[in-house]
């Protein structure tokens, strides 16, 4: 604030410069929601690398279509996964679905003083023990005990491959070590169902009464907005860019009407859903009909907000001797656009040569030009395979690309930069709320915002060679007039130049005539 003069000398006053930099958001963390091995239910945790999804979620299974996809998108470039593990109970099992160990008194016949679940639900439980001691730091509390828990490689394994160490906990509720506290807390492994005493010094084993649930239906993916469940568990995520929901098993798909609803959920969070082609896609007539089901189901409106591929990839599966198997392949095209995004930036449409796989060994259908010809204008994306070029991605569009919609958001790149525009002056921009509306803020507004779009135009995100022609932030009297100053609005107008992919490359030959003599 100004200064207050009061005696005779120099004063020093720093003055706002107000600049506020606009960080451009990431453009390519991945959620992902399926069955898993392991790892909780409905909540959202993000994985890093392949290593953390096998210790959180328990690496590749059988039953899991979403451990495929997730070891796909890593091995294709991906650095960033949100994954959302969902479950379907089996309700005629008899035990379960979580594993129990009971810590007896060791007396005899011995009682149950506690009971440790697992954390979570499946069979990974099974393989779990718990080794107590009373070498705590004051003997004479009979409160007090050592815990112990190990998860092992197999139940009744010898190779422990997660261990924690609990010291100095407490069978009483008041003492801050609580175990039922501690353990809720702190605990990846195990909780309290049951605690009435210490238990003895002993080493205690599973029931081995985990199971893994039944195959998950759409119902487990659509969830629950008030619980939080299934696809809204991405509630709780900061900022996702691209949604994959592999199919329900190996022998399911995922049904057009909960791909329309996760259609929707991603245009309010300002991301891209990847789908997959289903099953009956067996050739190009049945990809037809399918993609125009899709886009029926799915509706134009939110279209614009989905990109869907076309065929299967066909790879080794680690879990059958390497036997090529069939594999929907949106992990993997979201590793490639997160490739495509660190190598080149959003607006590059994620296709081309560029655009390869890594250990594809074919497709479960092979295209020509002529039927790739057919496709391409419904906005189906294909999968190609050329000589010496390998395996790779040939087609942009989203799945509003068909031609006879002529939509403004017809390619992938478009649509992402401007998600991407759209998220970062979102967040770029809260701190315009309650400041004075009138020029001073305005002039503010298109310093701050014009700097971020210039920013993208030296990166080369816009057409056009000069910044007139690449990009306008407008924000003044003309975009906010007297009657919003006093609804409390202010107007930005933001508009940019895309760039758009080389989807048709002519060259024309022409004979030039020898020279004729006259």
């Amino acid at each position: 604030m100004p200064t207050a003069p009061t005696y005779p000398g120099v004063y020093i006053e720093e003055v706002p410069s107000g600049v506020r930099t606009i960080t451009g958001v990431a453009t390519s963390i991945t959620a992902f929601i399926g069955r898993a091995l392991g790892g909780p239910v409905n909540i959202v945790t993000r994985v890093q690398s392949y290593a953390d999804f096998e210790r959180l979620f328990g690496g590749l299974w059988t039953e899991s279509t979403m451990s495929y996809a997730v070891r796909h998108f890593f091995q294709h470039g991906g650095s960033d996964a949100l994954v959302i593990r969902v479950f379907n109970p089996d309700v005629a099992a008899l035990a379960g679905p979580v594993a129990t160990i009971d810590l007896t008194d060791g007396g005899g016949p011995a009682v149950t003083v506690l009971r440790l679940e697992g954390a979570n639900p499946g069979t990974w439980g099974n393989a779990l023990r718990a080794t107590v001691n009373h070498d705590t730091r004051d003997a004479t509390d009979t409160n007090l005990f050592n815990l112990i828990v190990e998860e092992l490689d197999t139940p009744g394994g010898s190779q422990v491959v997660a261990a924690e160490t609990y010291l100095n906990v407490s069978t009483d509720a008041a003492d801050p070590r609580f175990v039922t506290s501690v353990l809720a807390e702190t605990s990846r492994l195990v909780r309290v169902s049951l605690l009435t005493d210490r238990p003895a010094e002993d080493t205690f084993v599973s029931n081995d009464d985990g199971n893994d649930g039944i195959p998950i239906t759409e119902i487990e993916i659509e969830g629950s907005s008030a619980d939080r469940e299934g696809i809204h568990a991405l509630d709780e995520a900061d900022l996702f860019n691209l949604l994959c929901i592999p199919p329900l098993d190996r022998a399911s798909n995922v049904p057009d009407s909960t791909l329309a609803i996760a259609a929707g959920y991603c245009q309010s969070h300002r991301a891209i859903l990847i789908t997959d082609p289903a099953s009956s896609w067996v050739d190009v007539a049945a990809a037809t009909t399918g993609v125009n089901d899709l886009r029926t189901a799915v509706g134009n409106s939110l279209a614009i907000n989905v990109a869907t591929y076309f065929p299967r990839l066909m790879m080794a599966d680690p879990l059958n001797e390497n036997r090529v198997t069939a594999f929907a392949p949106c992990g993997a095209v979201a590793g490639i656009m997160s490739r495509t995004d660190a190598q080149r930036g959003v607006w590059k449409a994620p296709a081309g040569l560029d655009a390869s796989f890594s250990g594809v060994q074919a497709y479960s259908y092979k295209l020509t030009d002529d039927q790739n010809g057919i496709l391409n204008p419904l906005g189906l994306n294909c999968l190609r395979t050329f000589p010496v070029n390998g395996n790779v991605v040939w087609g942009a569009r989203t799945l509003a690309g068909a031609d006879r919609l002529a939509s403004e958001w017809k390619y992938i790149s478009v649509r992402r930069t401007a998600l991407f525009i759209e998220e970062s002056l979102y967040r770029g921009t809260q701190w315009v709320v309650f400041e004075p509306n009138d020029e001073p803020l305005w002039a503010q507004i298109r310093l701050n915002l014009g700097a971020f779009m210039q920013n993208l135009f030296r990166q080369g995100a816009f057409q056009g060679s000069t910044p007139r022609e690449a990009y306008f932030v407008k924000c003044d009297s003309e975009t906010t007039t007297q009657n919003d100053i006093d609804l409390g609005i202010v107007n930005i107008l933001v508009g940019f130049a895309p760039l758009k992919p080389a989807e048709f490359v002519i060259i024309k030959i022409q004979q030039i005539a020898g020279q004729i003599e006259t």
